[in-house]
């Protein structure tokens, strides 16, 4: 894309400088010294306020008003200055004055503006493409499926544009589907160069399964709301290209930043980020749209457009010109058009192309005709039409001669309306100017200068005219050339008729290439796709014009009016709902107050209802004893588990013999998922769960989800580990299945007769322990040639899958000797599961996911160090986050194969069951002592007793995916469980002694009587001792 580049100041060399002054003479550094010291002290003067702020002020108004009045008075007119003895710019006699461009010796001709192309497709490359595969080896069962995406099929640019691309790709080895909106007459073109077409009506919404297209190209901006799919998990990796034509959005962007709506620019970003790759016909846009530059901006040059608008608009007369551009029937109009982009030599170049007018100027005042100026630059914002104005008025131009137009209005009219149109922009671009091509389309003679972006397009004289940019009097002489007796000379009529046969086939090859070179580089195919032929096999003759041919046959070619506008402001209404009143609102100001007091009253009357429900229930607990905080919590466990089983898919699917499973990761799997009884969710992430769904929390049951190396890793079969995880809590059907979301996007997936079907066979035990599948192998898009078993597996694993299951067995069992051969899978006798849709009973499935778990563990030993520092498995052909999924989705064949289980297909539609592979058929092919039970559980309680007691022990994947069961288990939390009765027990005794220890508590203080009773008290009890004492003494003596 283009970039600006600003001018830096040359830093001035302080050393060369010092050694410049050393040299001079005396009276040069008394001279020095002396403007030194004057510029010292009008430094301090200013530094130390000594000057007042009111003088510096007027000292510097005075200054700009000066330099005001000699830009506007003195440098246009130093331009006008009659004679024949000046040069031009670069010193050269151009038979003209021009004297007065000597002021401008230093500013040459689209100056501070340059392009640089974008690196993207360097990027690609390194990362690994199409063409970077070349060595290694494909197998070649599909082609590359492309989808193309259309807002509607009505006849457009963007039809004819893909309609051309699609036909190359077509021929090179490409499989192409078109998806769309709207129908429209273009659905016969695209049936008639057998291209599918399916049609969406349901808001932009699809139930197509992305992961099954190798690449999406999006065309325009009317089809942005498709890419909403394609923001979603697990959509977000395929590639997208997404074509943008219009600059609709542009405009709004900056209207978005005048008016601080920096959400909606956010929102957009996120939309341009989602895209791999942006592609702009011309390198003005991505100028344009540079505010949501994630980085992926791409120029393809080439586009229809403009041929098929010329075509549209024949009908125009000259009356549709603007009013503010005045001429009369028999007047000459001379276009003048320039880059899109303001720069600093643009005036300039207006000016020389002027002056180079004048000549003719003249020549048109001996006659009738007059010459008539259109100049298109800046905008209708800007002043630059006063400084054009200036320029035409000093130069000699009558006041009504130039009239200068905003570029930003309508440029068809300004064209159409010209007899010639002539490019006075000389800058030079990467590619052929939007605005030439569009004058050549509406049979304009053009004159444009020796660019290298016009000299590849247009021949000197053949179909256009070519000057060099800086020799005025070649111009000049091709303008008295083309312009005879104030009309265009017959010459010049037949350049004009050879430029619009050339402009209506423009840059087709440039296009074409384009394309295909870029899906080359973005595209990262897997092995089991064919690689396709390179950009430079596409045939010459699909590359020399666009499919016209097409739509010849089309009578109604005339599209509805379409405005990019209404896909914008959908996008706005999304974001706006989405964000609720925080959102900036799309309703007209006069709609604003009405809107924002209805939006009050409706949260007033939601709180007030919120408000009494609230009261009522607290009200009736206010009263309620709240008891221990034991039995709060028994309480509240036993009101959440009746809450639970309220659910009524939860007690139909308890009542049922099969609940199947299936597994998603993300929103955009939600339309392919059921909500039935029969079947049940489970996320293979806590963050993309169904609200209001009875779905399964795949990271709350197996820890090891959470993480996404493992996650990807896994793919699906993460969901059966989650399951077998502790199934007794949340499984209680005597059989289990699963069915994948794709399975449901294949139109593979069980229909109402089937799943009867398959529930009256369950209930019966029609089959006994069997494994049963509705998704075959012969019939799955990705085997098209109907492969073996493992001719499929080596084609989808980069040709790897028998050697590294062969090696996974071996560590997985402990094998040293060599094993020669994996387990037969043979085809004579039927056909095989894929994409995870299959039943088996409960204990079966138990068995099987026991099995899985070692095998999982041997196959992750091999890989995971290397894999995760570099991103490449050998199960793939390059950077592979989905490593082991491919090989584990037939994994269940070669268990229930050689564990000795029946396998009966079960058709999808109809119900009827058919046995795959019988048993009689495998005698003496199945390893059955491999896969026997005993064996599996001896293994699996070897590895529990490893990584139970040897903690030191290399990594292992296996604890992580269930449960750790073993005979010292038991032992374990039998010993466990008496250490902690014991120990309560022992508690319990200390607390019995400290309380028999505990000795009592001494008295603080102690009672003392009052003087009164102390008094009495001791006269009583001399009394009784006088008392005794008489009774005492006679028996004494």
């Amino acid at each position: 894309m283009g970039s600006l580049e600003t001018g830096l100041a040359l830093k001035r060399d302080h050393n060369l400088q010092h050694f410049s002054s050393s040299r001079r003479s005396s009276s040069s550094n008394s001279i020095g010294f002396s403007a030194q010291k004057s510029r010292s002290r009008f430094a301090r003067a200013v530094l130390f306020k000594k000057m007042d702020y009111l003088q510096l002020i007027c000292v510097v108004a005075v200054f700009f008003f000066f330099v005001f009045f000699f830009q506007i008075f003195f440098l246009p007119g130093s331009l006008i200055e009659d004679g024949n003895k000046g040069r031009d710019l670069f010193g050269r006699d151009v038979g003209v004055d021009s004297e007065g461009f000597s002021f401008l010796k230093g500013l040459d001709f689209g100056e501070d503006l340059n392009f640089e192309p974008s690196k993207i497709i360097e990027k690609f490359r390194k990362e690994g493409g199409v063409g970077n595969e070349s060595e290694v080896v494909k197998f070649g069962y599909r082609k590359p499926r492309i989808a193309l995406v259309f807002a509607d099929l009505w006849v457009d640019q963007h039809q004819i544009l893909m309609a051309t691309v699609a036909t190359a790709l077509l021929e090179i080895g490409y499989e192409i589907e078109v998806f769309t909106m709207e129908n429209g007459p273009a659905r016969a073109i695209w049936r008639n160069i057998s291209v599918p077409v399916s049609t969406a009506y349901n808001n932009m919404k699809f139930a197509v399964d992305w992961l099954d297209y190798d690449a999406v190209l999006v065309n325009s901006l009317n089809a942005a709301g498709f890419l909403s799919c394609l923001m979603q998990e697990p959509f977000k990796h395929v590639p997208v290209v997404w074509t943008i034509h219009e600059q609709t959005l542009s405009d709004r962007l900056r209207r978005y930043v005048s008016s601080g709506q920096s959400e909606l620019i956010d929102t957009w970003r996120e939309y341009f980020n989602r895209a791999t790759v942006v592609v702009f016909p011309n390198y003005i846009l991505p100028i344009a749209y540079s505010m949501c530059d994630p980085g992926n901006y791409f120029v393809i040059a080439g586009s229809p457009e403009e041929a098929w608008k010329a075509d549209r608009q024949k009908a125009l007369v000259r009356e549709n010109i603007p009013l503010n551009v005045e001429y009369g029937p028999d007047d000459f109009v001379v276009a003048v058009v320039g880059s899109q982009l303001s720069y600093r030599g643009l005036w300039l170049e207006h000016a020389f192309v002027l002056k180079a007018l004048y000549p003719l100027y003249k020549d048109f005042g001996d006659s009738h005709s007059r010459l008539k100026i259109i100049i298109s630059a800046g905008d209708s914002t800007s002043n630059y039409s006063s400084i054009v104005e200036t320029i035409a008025l000093k130069f000699g131009y009558s006041k009504d001669t130039v009239k200068p137009v905003a570029m930003d209005q309508n440029i068809d009219t300004v064209i159409n309306t010209a007899d010639l149109v002539l490019y006075g922009s000389f800058l030079e671009e990467h590619s052929f100017p939007g605005v030439l091509l569009k004058a050549m389309c509406f049979e304009k003679p053009i004159v444009a200068p020796d660019l290298p972006a016009t000299r590849k397009y247009v021949s000197d004289k053949v179909n256009g005219y070519l000057f060099p940019k800086d020799d005025m009097r070649a111009l000049i002489r091709i303008l008295l050339q083309v312009v005879s007796n104030g009309k265009l000379s017959l010459a010049a009529w037949n350049v004009a008729s050879i430029g619009k046969h050339t402009a209506k086939n423009l840059m087709v090859s440039e296009s074409v290439d384009g394309y295909a070179s870029l899906l080359e580089n973005i595209l990262t195919l897997p092995s089991e796709v064919a690689l396709p032929l390179a950009a430079k096999s596409i045939p010459n003759k699909l590359k020399t014009e666009w499919r016209w041919s097409l739509f010849e046959a089309i009578s109604d070619t005339h599209s509805p009016s379409k405005d990019c506008a209404e896909s914008v402001d959908k996008i706005e209404k999304l974001f706006n709902h989405t964000n609720g009143e925080n959102s900036v609102s799309l309703i007209s100001p006069n709609e604003t107050f009405l809107y924002s007091i209805w939006e009050e009253q409706k949260y007033m009357d939601i709180a007030y209802t919120r408000k009494q429900r609230e009261d009522a229930e607290l009200k009736d607990r206010t009263d309620q004893p709240r008891g221990t905080w034991d039995e709060i919590y028994r309480k509240a466990r036993r009101t959440d588990h009746m809450l639970h089983e309220r659910d009524d898919g939860e007690l139909e699917r308890t009542a049922q013999p099969l609940c199947i499973y299936e597994p998603f990761f993300g929103a955009g799997t939600w339309p392919f998922l059921h909500r039935t009884s029969l079947y049940r969710g489970i996320g293979l992430s806590t963050r993309g769960r169904r609200p209001g769904a009875d779905d399964v929390d795949g990271p709350s049951r197996l820890p090891l989800l959470n993480n996404a190396y493992y996650r990807d890793v896994l793919g699906e079969y993460g969901a059966f580990f989650a399951i077998a995880n502790q199934t007794d809590r949340i499984h209680k059907n005597a059989w289990i299945g699963f069915q994948s979301w794709r399975a449901t996007a294949h139109m593979v997936s069980l229909s109402k007769t089937a799943e009867r079907s398959l529930l009256d066979a369950v209930e019966a035990r029609k089959h006994g322990d069997t494994l049963y599948f509705w998704a075959r192998l012969d019939k799955d898009p990705r085997n098209p040639l109907k492969q073996d078993f493992w001719s499929f597996c080596d084609a989808m694993n980069a040709g790897n899958c028998q050697f590294l299951f062969l090696e996974t067995l071996k560590q997985m069992y402990g094998i040293k000797h060599n094993l020669s051969s994996v387990p037969v899978m043979p085809s004579s006798n039927g056909t095989w599961s894929v994409m995870h849709s299959w039943a088996l009973p409960t204990k079966s499935f138990l068995e099987f996911v026991m099995f899985s778990r070692i095998f999982v563990d041997a196959l992750d030993a091999q890989f995971h160090e290397d894999h995760q520092k570099t991103g490449l498995c050998s199960l793939g052909i390059s950077k592979d986050k989905h490593c082991y999924s491919r090989l584990l989705e037939l994994l269940v064949n070669v268990w229930a194969y050689h564990s000795a289980r029946r396998m009966v297909y079960v058709d999808p539609e109809t119900g009827l069951m058919q046995e795959q592979h019988g048993l009689k058929s495998r005698r003496g092919q199945m390893w059955i002592k491999w896969f026997q039970f005993s064996t599996l559980k001896a293994m699996d309680e070897d590895l529990a007793e490893e990584s139970d007691t040897d903690r030191s022990y290399r990594r292992r994947l296996w604890p992580s995916t269930g449960e750790i069961v073993w005979q010292g288990t038991y032992e374990k939390e039998r010993s466990l469980k008496n250490r902690e009765k014991e120990m309560r027990r022992h508690q319990s005794e200390a607390k019995r002694g400290r309380m028999n220890r505990r000795g009592r508590q001494k008295p603080i203080g102690r009672y003392v009587k009052p003087v009164a009773e102390v008094t009495t008290a001791n006269a009583t009890d001399l009394s009784l001792r006088e008392r005794l004492d008489d009774k005492i003494q006679p028996t004494t003596s």
